[in-house]
């Protein structure tokens, strides 16, 4: 295992330092400045008084998309095994 590395992140106006194994690094200054772009178009497309309301609208954007990855995955698999149970009864119908 390698020695952790200590890198700053600037998040809304908000510098967090952090702890974190090099392998991270390169993950977290991705989503960090994913998280600054959104922040910004937020800003300009809504009226916002609080960097806590961009801050959730980022969360709740971020959480959807996971989740719908999530469903998307799920809903291929199905149709994946539905082809499978299909192929299946016509293989069984030719051999037998």
């Amino acid at each position: 295992m390698s020695n952790p590395l200590k890198i700053k992140l600037s998040i809304a106006d908000r510098v967090y330092p952090l702890t974190i194994q090099p392998s991270q690094e390169e993950g977290l200054r991705i989503a960090a400045k994913k998280i600054e772009e959104m922040i910004k178009r937020f800003e300009q497309s809504y009226a916002v008084r609080d960097k806590q309301d961009v801050l959730a609208m980022c969360a709740l954007q971020f959480a959807a998309q996971v989740e719908q990855k999530q469903i998307d995955k799920n809903t291929d698999l199905e149709t994946t095994e539905q082809r499978i149970e299909a192929l299946n009864e016509i293989l069984q119908e030719h051999l037998s």
